[in-house]
């Protein structure tokens, strides 16, 4: 894991049709707060194509860029959300996933992590998802969406901490958790835990990041 700072680590956001808005807000907002003592740090967001995203609840969202522009990216973070269960089948996504550089990290919050099951990628990693059911996943033929990844990729191994780190693949859990994942990525940055802890100050953050800083598992 690296020590020191890249400078100008980028973070690439998929937004889709009912993507999680907090999932995706989550990450965002830490990488935003963080530009105001570095501007070289950046975040955004990516799309199938340039037109308006209805993400959850009629959220619309415009992408900075799309596929096709393939832009340089440090990490690239998959959402959660209903729309999950379609991107899960979405070819084009797959491919672009694909074509990333193997350096790029692969992360992603709450169901997000289903599309790299769908694709594979998680086959003999651990890897999380959220834990807490929905009234309809709480009730029968429903399924809590960590146990849903059990299924979709039967040789994961699956960890109920709140962000799994294995190495190249980086997965969180529930909606909030996005909080969490903004900092793990800046974490991987190469900040240190001083700079983070007053960017958790910043956002008046700071208890919920004392409880959830140590609860990682890596590889």
């Amino acid at each position: 894991m690296s020590t020191t700072r890249i400078a100008g680590f980028r973070l690439g956001i998929y937004v889709f049709k009912d993507a999680e808005i907090i999932d995706f807000a989550a990450p965002y907002g830490v990488f935003s707060v963080v530009r105001g003592s570095d501007q070289k740090q950046d975040a955004f967001l990516i799309a199938d194509s340039m037109r308006p995203v209805q993400t959850q609840a009629g959220f619309t969202v415009l992408p900075n860029y799309s596929f096709s522009d393939s832009p340089a990216m440090d990490a690239f973070l998959i959402p959660g959300g209903f729309g999950t269960r379609q991107e899960m089948y979405n070819r084009r996504l797959h491919e672009f996933i694909r074509l990333l550089p193997q350096t790029t990290l692969l992360t992603s919050v709450c169901t997000g992590s289903w599309i790299y099951a769908q694709m594979g990628l998680l086959d003999g990693l651990p890897a999380t998802n959220r834990k807490e059911p929905d009234r309809l996943e709480a009730s029968p033929p429903g399924k809590v969406p960590i146990d849903r990844l059990a299924e979709i990729a039967p040789t994961c191994r699956i960890s109920r901490a709140r962000v799994v780190d294995a190495g190249h693949i980086i997965t969180a859990g529930g909606i909030t958790s996005g909080m969490e994942m903004g900092f793990y990525l800046l974490h991987r940055a190469g900040y240190d835990e001083h700079f983070l802890s007053e960017v958790a100050r910043t956002v008046e953050y700071s208890q919920a990041f004392g409880v959830y800083h140590d609860d990682v598992e890596r590889v």
